[in-house]
């Protein structure tokens, strides 16, 4: 069964951080791929404005070009309406049904998981990796007991082991909304602390240091078209 994980975020912009998850979750998970998905602005962030969607598929484009098992998706930049994370999710599980999917995300959206739509749902549709940052305390206090329990704690694992990370037992299921219930990971695997935040910050400074935290494609792309 092929393993492919699909990473969502902003990727405002992508940067090195971004890059490292991807390769090293395909060797600590053994996926076939990672599949960037760039949103078109995160629902529960209204009062944000991100940089243009088309801007960011391009990074990321430039960024992941040459790597063949980390691609780009334009599956929520192409679709009608905003959708919400457990729309996506949905619409993947109906499409990959030979697949063992694996949905992304850091230990920021971990902290703010319940203000997502339908967020419970969000955590049993597919498999969860959750990547923590140094120095960014993990709660679980926020979830409850029956999603806590589906929680695997793989800190301090080497990405480079050949033992592979365990399947979802199948007989998991949540009885009242009728859907296998999938594991949540949680991973150090990536010890970097880069912000596309401070990013932004420092092009807008003019920190000369900001060309180191992304592709050089990406700086490039950045500085062409003076973004940001």
């Amino acid at each position: 069964m092929k393993r492919i994980a699909f990473y969502g975020g902003s990727f405002d912009p992508p940067h090195n951080g971004h890059l490292t998850i991807a390769r090293k979750l395909i060797r600590l998970f053994k996926l076939d791929e990672v599949v960037f998905v760039p949103a078109f602005h995160a629902p529960h962030k209204k009062d944000k404005n991100p940089t243009s969607a088309f801007h960011r598929y391009a990074m990321l484009c430039l960024a992941t070009n040459g790597l063949q098992q980390i691609k780009v998706s334009t599956m929520e930049l192409d679709a009608p309406t905003m959708p919400y994370t457990v729309e996506t999710l949905s619409k993947l599980k109906d499409e990959l049904t030979d697949a063992q999917i694996f949905f992304v995300m850091g230990a920021d959206s971990w902290a703010e998981i319940t203000t997502w739509r339908d967020w419970e749902k969000v955590l049993i549709l597919t498999n969860i990796i959750v990547v923590t940052r140094p120095e960014y305390p993990i709660d679980f206090t926020q979830v409850t007991r029956e999603i806590r329990e589906r929680i695997i704690d793989l800190r301090g694992k080497d990405p480079n082991s050949k033992s592979q990370i365990p399947s979802p037992q199948p007989e998991t299921w949540n009885l009242k909304l009728g859907i296998r219930q999938e594991r949540i990971y949680i991973t150090d695997v990536v010890n970097l602390d880069i912000s596309a935040t401070e990013i932004r910050r420092q092009i807008r400074e003019n920190i000369q240091s900001w060309r180191e935290l992304v592709p050089i494609e990406v700086a490039k792309y950045l500085e062409k078209y003076d973004i940001y």
